[in-house]
Formats: C-alpha cells, structure tokens, sequence
C-alpha cells in the first residue's frame, strides 16, 4: 500500500474546439521555465474538485466545469510526496489574466502541439488520457448528512431532520456540485436526504425530486426495484445530476450501476462517471482535504 502523500493538489485539463480541432490549455511558469497544466495545492476542508477549478481560474482566467476524472501524478518533493489530482474540464467563461511571479502566461494549443510542448512526460499522459477518452456524464451519489438520532425523534422516520453538522455537510456540498455544473437533484423523498440537496437547489434554482422507492422504508423491501431505478436513470442521464440516499438501501443503488457496494459515511459523495449507454467507465469517493 502506497503512504499517503504530504502534498495534495488538483488542476484540469481544459479542453475547447476551436474550427473542428481539440485545444488544449497551458500555462508558464518562468520560475520552473516549464509549460504546464495548471494545477495547485488544496485549502483546509475543500474538495478537491473545487481546487482543481479554483486553481485553473486563478493561474489562466479561465473558469471551468469537471468532467471525467482523469489518472493521477505522484511524484517526490522536498517535503516528502506529493499527489495531483486531475480532471478533464470545459470552457464556461474566459477572462484576460495579466501575468504575475506565479504564471507568465497562459496558452491554447492544439492538442499535438500541448501534447509536445508540455514539459513533463507523465502530464503529457493526462491529456493524452483526456483527449482519448468519449464522452461521459456524472451522477453524484450522497449519502445524506448527519441526521437527528431516532431515539431523539418522535415524529414519523420520514420526516427526521438534519443536525446543525448534518446542515453544514449539505452547505459544503454546494461548491462541490458546482464545480461539475450539476443541473438536476433527485433524493429520497425523506426530509434528512431532501434536506442535504437543497441548499445547492436554493442557490441553483433548482428543486429537489422526491423519489418515494428510494426512502428506507420502501427501497429496503423492494431491492430489485430500486436497482432498475437506478439503471434506468444512468442510462438516461442529459445532465450532471446528484442523487441523494440512505446507508441501508445504497447498496441496491449501486447495484443497479454495477458497481461493488462500500461504506459511505455520512454526507460523502461517489462520483459515477457514466458512458452514454449507462456504463460506469470511472467513479471516485471525493472527501473534503483535510
């Protein structure tokens, strides 16, 4: 087993058509003389996904939405080990960025010459991984935050609340679901789960869509029944969606994706990037750094 490494960070391969040909983005850094992708260390209790967006912005000007997650680069620094994390990403705005001490410049190249130009073999391997791979949609999975305990609930199990930490897991979850653009919200029609969604909902404009079958009430008696739901709607996926369920009836959800079941803690998310078709080609487990 691998030792975790001291250093995290993310960045993103930025892809664009420009007259029918794959660009990529690059950036400078005069300090290294190196052509790069950007990228950049995580903050205390953010995602890394909102890193690799957060980064990208501030060393090209260039705001992002994720897409597939792409593999990984560790490598030896001076404080021991570091790991960068990697997704392929799409253009949503472009701003001028006036060059500082961190970034010189940033560039478009066509894919051959970003391939070429790129200083570093094993980043020349994520775009190569980038440029390969088809077309994918995400569906976010959640398990739902930190709820009430039932011995301190007297009301119906459906109706039981979120606790003040159940509450800030949902808030955290915004900037997460943003990074990929999600444009749907789906849940059991429980209050604990609904709850967990709707802060990303009030800021989007969006509502949550109650899905009776997958309550624990309902989706533990009825397993085959919440595995077809759930194919069906990989299958049918036309945009970054999450889905929010509970810990006895996850393991029906993510058979009806065709993936093996494990614990999810509370208010974690499984990142399921899905093939046109409904196949899983890649999922990830995304925590908060520490």
């Amino acid at each position: 087993m691998s030792k975790k490494a001291k250093v995290v960070a993310a960045g993103s391969v930025v892809c664009k058509e420009v007259d029918g040909e794959q660009h990529v983005l690059l950036i400078y850094r005069k300090r290294y003389d190196d052509w790069s992708l950007p990228k950049g260390k995580g903050e205390v209790d953010e995602y890394l996904p909102e890193t690799a967006v957060r980064e990208t912005l501030e060393e090209t000007g260039v705001l992002v939405k994720l897409g597939l997650r792409l593999p990984s680069i560790r490598y030896k620094v001076s404080k021991g080990s570091k790991i960068t994390h990697y997704w392929r990403a799409t253009v949503l705005t472009e701003s001028p960025r006036p060059p500082d001490d961190e970034v010189q410049e940033s560039r478009w190249y066509p894919a051959e010459e970003a391939v070429a130009k790129v200083t570093y073999h094993d980043e020349r391997e994520v775009i190569h991984e980038a440029l390969e791979q088809p077309h994918t949609n995400v569906l976010l999975l959640v398990r739902h935050g930190k709820a009430m305990l039932r011995k301190d609930w007297s009301g119906p199990d459906q109706k039981r609340r979120l606790t003040g930490r159940g509450r800030r897991q949902a808030k955290d979850l915004v900037g997460l679901f943003g990074t990929f653009g999600v444009s749907r919200l789906a849940s059991s029609s429980s209050v604990r789960c609904v709850e967990t969604l709707r802060p990303y909902g009030e800021e989007m404009g969006l509502s949550v869509e109650g899905v009776d079958l997958l309550t624990e009430e309902e989706g533990t008696k009825h397993p085959k029944r919440v595995a077809r739901y759930m194919a069906q709607l990989a299958s049918s996926l036309d945009g970054p969606t999450a889905l929010c369920g509970h810990r006895p009836v996850l393991p029906s959800m993510y058979a009806g994706l065709g993936l093996e079941p494990r614990p999810m803690v509370v208010g974690e998310v499984l990142a399921v990037h899905l093939l046109p078709d409904g196949t899983v080609l890649r999922s990830d487990i995304l925590k908060p750094t520490a």
